[in-house]
């Protein structure tokens, strides 16, 4: 068993898939590496060049949240493309499993499609997330070496790589729409199984066709993905009741979160993990906040629980059509005014108290103005998509 985990984590069956699939390094990027000193070829076998590490007094960590080495920065590395379908399908399919189709396919489930379903599938989602993104900063798992690597995206070359949460979230994502759907629409089980599969598999396929996880990676992140809906299946309706438990339940989603993001695990420099894990469980805060609200007050029609009577999936009319990219366009430009309005003027608030000059960008790193800063924004994000952009679509005759 031993032997066959080292198998699975090893970088050469990462190499030999991409190579597979028409992805070489370029010529010259082999003699270049062997020409380099020691310690520049150890930086670029992670695939990362480090920076100095910071200055702090006393030796021990700063209090400002950056720890004593700073975030790697990803070298350019050059690489020949032999096969273009390969090449597209899996960029096409890396951006299915990234935070800006989230972003954009949650908010459009729940203006034009079914408030009920986006509901479960953002709480989900959320849960699967944090999981993973703090399994990566505890087990500390180097992503895949490169060389022999070649790996494609270099923002996320900071970060840990085990889990896999673009695994972990594509595949939480297919599957709890499938069985959120098998009792709520009429449509044929095995064509929702296929396309849950499928979905998953080329967002799974693009973590080694990119060079940013190992084969293991992968797997960890599906089957702790599978694990979690198994445990949480249970206690899905109760979860989906829970805005109208008690008047202190939005006090909880504010205050468990922003306590999560604040205590997230240290690491050995700057990645963005913690930033993204902020960003993931502020905005799941705001959206059942936004639920809360519109349950409490009535401002807007609640999610339908699941009817007793299937219903048939409508066909796609041209009209429909040109609804929803109506009402998707006005929601977005509304969630982009508030995300920069917020974030504006949280970050001059926190700028102000820790009395941090407005141009160093570097302070947006530190613990207490990143998490802060983060969490409100995006929880102002949330409650604006699930509150205040229906309202508007209501206001404009957009049913």
């Amino acid at each position: 068993m031993a032997e066959l985990l080292r198998s699975l984590q090893d970088s050469q069956l990462v190499a030999r898939f991409q190579r597979r699939c028409g992805l070489f390094p370029a010529p010259d990027e082999g003699p270049r590496e062997n020409g380099a000193d020691p310690t520049e070829r150890a930086a670029r076998v992670l695939g990362v060049e480090h920076l100095p590490a910071v200055n702090c007094k006393g030796g021990g960590a700063p209090a400002n949240g950056l720890r004593r080495a700073a975030a790697p920065e990803a070298y350019v590395q050059k690489y020949v493309v032999k096969n273009y379908f390969y090449y597209y399908l899996f960029q096409i399919s890396a951006a299915l499993g990234q935070e800006v189709f989230y972003i954009t396919f949650l908010p459009f489930t729940h203006w034009n499609i079914d408030p009920y379903l986006s509901r479960r599938l953002i709480i989900i989602w959320v849960l699967v997330m944090y999981i993973g993104q703090v399994a990566k900063d505890i087990l500390k798992w180097p992503r895949p070496s490169s060389p022999p690597v070649v790996k494609l995206e270099k923002r996320l070359i900071a970060e840990y790589g085990m889990p896999s949460t673009h695994a972990m979230a594509a595949t939480a994502i297919a599957f709890t729409l499938l069985i959120s759907t098998m009792d709520r629409y009429q449509y044929p089980f095995v064509l929702g199984l296929v396309m849950a599969v499928v979905f998953s598999t080329l967002v799974c396929l693009s973590r080694l066709y990119t060079g940013m996880h190992t084969v293991l990676d992968v797997l960890g992140g599906v089957l702790i993905t599978a694990v979690l809906i198994v445990l949480t299946y249970p206690a899905w309706t109760f979860i989906d009741r829970l805005d109208s438990a008690s008047p202190l339940f939005p006090v909880c989603v504010i205050v468990v979160p922003f306590f999560l993001c604040y205590n997230y695990p240290v690491s050995d420099y700057y990645s963005p993990t913690r930033a993204d894990t902020t960003t993931i469980l502020a905005a799941g805060a705001g959206v059942t906040i936004g639920f809360w609200i519109n349950h409490s007050f009535q401002l807007v029609s609640q999610p339908a629980e699941p009817l007793p009577v299937i219903q048939n999936i409508p066909p796609l009319t041209t009209d429909m059509f040109v609804l929803g990219l109506t009402k998707f366009a006005v929601g977005i430009v509304l969630i982009l005014l508030v995300r920069q309005l917020v974030q504006n003027l949280s970050l001059q608030v926190l700028y102000s108290w820790f009395k941090v000059v407005t141009r160093n960008k570097e302070a947006r790193r530190r613990l207490e103005i990143e998490v802060p800063y983060k969490f409100v924004t995006y929880t102002s994000v949330g409650i604006c998509a699930t509150t205040f952009v229906p309202m508007l679509h209501r206001f404009l005759g957009l049913p």
